[in-house]
């Protein structure tokens, strides 16, 4: 499995993990019962703490990405579409107050702020 650490990020190294796990679940590289690596074998792939990977499949756990069966190992999740859904819009909107805030800053309009993300979108008019 393809995950990049990268040291600089903000982001602790199991939450980079994590994160890019769900991207690839979400994006339909990983599917629902496909098994994940064991996690000393991610831990030793990536050159990290069995710790931090532990903590990381924890995480996917919790929010219902992942199943571990013990003694088996830890599986992709079927899909809860409701629950992925709702995961990006709460980032969509997270992101979109950002560009609230820096548009308020930069006194630019509702209106010129709906049409730069019309056409960002793709929606707008050339």
């Amino acid at each position: 499995m393809d995950i990049v650490i990268s040291n600089s990020s903000l982001d602790p190294i199991y939450s980079q993990i994590a994160g890019q796990i769900k991207s690839k679940i979400i994006m339909g590289e990983l599917q629902p019962g496909e098994a994940l690596p064991s996690m000393r074998l991610l831990a030793k792939d990536l050159h990290i703490s069995v710790i931090t990977t532990k903590r990381a499949y924890a995480e996917l756990e919790r929010d219902g990405f992942i199943e571990t069966v013990a003694g088996k190992g830890s599986f992709v999740a079927a899909k809860n579409m409701e629950f992925i859904r709702e995961e990006q819009l709460r980032k969509a909107e997270e992101l979109l107050q950002g560009a609230v805030d820096i548009a308020k800053q930069g006194d630019i309009t509702l209106k010129e702020l709906t049409e730069m993300l019309s056409l960002l979108y793709g929606d707008g008019k050339e």
